[in-house]
């Protein structure tokens, strides 16, 4: 994470001073086109993609952060791991169900999606995945 905000931070003032670059050769050039004008115009349009690229590599950073942050609350909510910690007790009244069952939700999930994104109609996922059809029953109640 620290090389992440190194590298924004580096480029941010990399494309400050190229800004002011590009003023001071204006001011110099007394607003006439020149090579240095031209020069420094070409150098702040790189120096901004450069910060472009850096933002958009931290923004990523931040939202696997987030995903990986929610799937460690979700399992740990759903797998009854909080109940433990801190004292806390289980708060959904839903029975605790295993991390193996909960990744089985999440990708007919996302399946769902993938197919409702590509406009399909989500309910031929089961023949779009060859892995075994998902059933939403708890294990307790898929026996009967």
């Amino acid at each position: 994470m620290d090389n992440i905000v190194d590298a924004l931070s580096s480029a941010y003032k990399e494309f400050v001073a190229a800004a002011a670059n590009v003023l001071e050769a204006k001011e110099l050039s007394v607003a006439q086109k020149t090579a240095a004008t031209d020069a420094a115009l070409e150098n702040f349009k790189q120096r901004w993609e450069l910060f472009r690229v850096a933002c958009d590599q931290a923004e990523e950073f931040v939202e696997s952060v987030k995903q990986r942050i929610g799937s460690e609350c979700l399992v740990d909510e759903a797998t009854g791991s909080l109940a433990g910690k801190s004292g806390q007790a289980a708060t959904t009244g839903l029975p605790p169900i295993s991390a193996v069952r909960l990744e089985q939700m999440s990708k007919a999930v996302r399946w769902l999606v993938i197919e409702l994104q590509h406009g399909g109609t989500g309910g031929s996922s089961a023949h779009a995945h060859p892995s075994v059809p998902f059933d939403a029953r708890f294990p307790e109640d898929a026996g009967q």
